[in-house]
């Protein structure tokens, strides 16, 4: 028995071809939108509603973006402080946990937050 290894002598390269790039579908401004959109949970809508408090598209806008900003900066669940409403708020998938006006947040103790959004 032969105990010889023989080399392969079949060329395996093909000539590289170059695809064109496709172009994306969706632009960076719609994806940064998406990202920046805030959503609001059933029990937030509720309490929005049971205590007459109203948000202006500008403030949501707003809280969006600062929302990501501290989510860059780890932050997974805050309290963001607005001129008459606090918030609890999660970052990881944008979203408005629940909502109180000042009156009631003032005796409050919030737990699992690890920062703060003041607006």
């Amino acid at each position: 028995m032969h105990k010889y290894i023989h080399p392969i002598h079949t060329d395996f390269t093909k000539p590289v071809t170059k695809k064109p790039l496709e172009q994306p579908t969706t632009n960076f401004k719609d994806v940064l939108k998406d990202v920046s959109d805030v959503k609001i949970s059933k029990h937030a809508k509720a309490r929005l509603h049971e205590r007459n408090i109203h948000i202006s598209e500008h403030q949501w806008d707003h809280l969006g973006k600062k929302m990501n900003e501290a989510k860059s900066k780890g932050v997974t669940d805050a309290i963001v402080v607005m001129d008459e409403v606090a918030l609890v708020v999660s970052t990881k998938n944008n979203t408005v946990i629940t909502a109180l006006p000042h009156q009631e947040a003032a005796n409050k103790i919030f737990t699992n937050i690890n920062g703060t959004i003041i607006l």
